[in-house]
C-alpha cells in the first residue's frame, strides 16, 4: 500500500498565522491606555488620588471595593491586593448587596466603586446605601458626568483609551488601567504606612513567597553544630572537626570569640603540601568570612548566596561579630525557597 503523499504547510497562510502581530497590537493599544493614565496622575488625576489614599489610610474600617462584569473582577484583584499590604478590604458583589450583603458594609468603611462607563445598574444599591450612611465613596470612572461619579466624594477619572478589542466592546485596555490605578492605590497605602517586608511576612506565611520571609534566625544552626576552632589551632585537629560538623568550612574566633576567618575545603585543597597538618588554621583560612546578621530575610541572604562574586553555599550568623549560628545551602532547599 503506498505510503500517502506528505503535505507541504505554509507557515504564512496558517490559521494563527496573524496571532503574533494581533498580540503585538493589543499590547501596544494597552500600553497606550497606561501612557495616558501615567499622564493623568501627573495632572488632573494627582490630587483625587492623594485624596483617595489619604481617606482610605486615615478610615477606620476597611476597604468595600465594588464592580460588576470585568470591572468586577478587577474589584476582587484589587480588594485582595489591598488585603495583603497592610489595607484591610474585600469584595461585596454589587447584585448580592440588595439582597442582605450591605449589612457587610459599615460607617467607618471606604467604598470603592468601579465601573468604566460609571452607570452600572447595579452599584446603585451601594450607592444610595453610603448616601444614606455617610459612608465615604470614592468612585473609578471614565465618565466624569455619571451617576457614579456624581454621587462619589472622590472621583479617580480615568482618560478614555481604546480598547484592544477591534470591535472596541471587550473590555481590555480599560481593565488594565483599572487594575494599574488599583494596583498605584495600594503601594502609595502600603509606602504611606510603612509596610515592611516583615509585615509582608505576616499576610503570607504559606508558599515560596512565605518561605522567602523568614528570618534567617529561624533556620540557622546554632551551639555546637557550629564548626568553630580559636586561633592558633593546627589543623591536624581542625580538620577532623570541620568533617565532624559536616558543612564542609570552619570558623575561626579569636580569644573574644569574635569570628576572624573561615576555612573551607577549598581552602585546604589549594594548600595541599608536605607538612600541611602541622600548619595553624591561621596559615591558610580567609581572613574577611561573608557574615549575614539574623534578622536578615531568608531570600536576601540566598541572593547573597547567590549573586556573589563566586557563588557560595555557607553563611555564619553573626551579632557583634559573634558567630551564633550558621546556614547551609541545603536549609534554603529544604525551605523551598531556592
Amino acid at each position: 500500500m503506498p505510503s500517502p503523499a506528505k503535505r507541504t504547510v505554509d507557515a504564512t497562510s496558517a490559521p494563527g498565522a496573524g496571532a503574533p502581530a494581533s498580540a503585538l497590537r493589543t499590547v501596544a493599544t494597552e500600553r497606550a491606555g497606561l501612557d495616558a493614565l501615567a499622564a493623568a496622575l501627573e495632572a488632573d488625576l494627582a490630587a483625587p488620588f492623594a485624596a483617595a489614599v489619604d481617606l482610605i489610610r486615615s478610615g477606620a474600617g476597611r476597604v468595600i471595593v465594588s464592580g460588576l462584569g470585568k470591572s468586577g473582577h478587577v474589584a476582587r484583584k484589587i480588594a485582595a491586593t489591598l488585603a495583603s499590604t497592610g489595607t484591610p478590604a474585600f469584595f461585596v458583589h454589587p447584585a448580592e448587596a440588595s439582597h442582605g450583603d450591605l449589612g457587610m458594609i459599615t460607617r467607618d468603611d471606604v467604598v470603592l466603586a468601579l465601573s468604566w462607563s460609571g452607570e452600572t445598574a447595579e452599584l446603585r444599591s451601594i450607592l444610595e446605601y453610603s448616601r444614606r450612611f455617610g459612608i465615604p465613596l470614592v468612585a473609578m470612572t471614565s465618565a466624569p458626568e455619571s451617576s457614579l461619579a456624581r454621587e462619589a466624594d472622590i472621583v479617580l477619572l480615568m482618560p478614555k483609551a481604546t480598547e484592544a478589542c477591534p470591535h472596541g466592546l471587550a473590555p481590555t485596555t480599560s481593565t488594565v488601567m483599572q487594575l494599574a490605578l488599583g494596583d498605584a492605590l495600594a503601594i502609595a497605602l502600603l509606602e504611606s504606612r510603612g509596610f515592611t517586608a516583615e509585615s509582608f511576612h505576616a499576610f503570607h506565611p504559606g508558599g515560596r513567597l512565605g518561605a522567602s520571609l523568614h528570618f534567617v534566625r529561624a533556620i540557622m544552626h546554632r551551639g555546637d553544630a557550629i564548626p568553630l576552632v580559636p586561633r592558633g589551632t593546627r589543623l591536624r585537629a581542625a580538620i577532623p572537626r570541620m568533617t565532624e560538623k559536616g558543612f564542609g568550612c570552619l570558623g575561626i574566633v579569636d580569644g573574644e570569640g569574635a569570628l576572624i576567618g573561615i576555612v573551607t575545603d577549598g581552602d585546604l585543597r589549594r594548600s595541599l603540601a608536605e607538612g600541611l597538618l602541622d600548619r595553624l588554621v591561621d596559615d591558610v583560612m580567609n581572613a574577611a568570612p561573608r557574615t549575614i546578621s539574623p534578622d536578615t530575610l531568608v531570600g536576601e541572604a540566598l541572593a547573597m548566596m547567590n549573586t556573589a562574586d563566586r557563588p557560595f553555599t555557607v553563611l555564619f550568623v553573626v551579632e557583634e561579630r559573634r558567630p551564633i549560628g550558621i546556614v547551609h545551602m541545603h536549609d534554603f532547599l529544604r525551605l523551598g525557597v531556592a
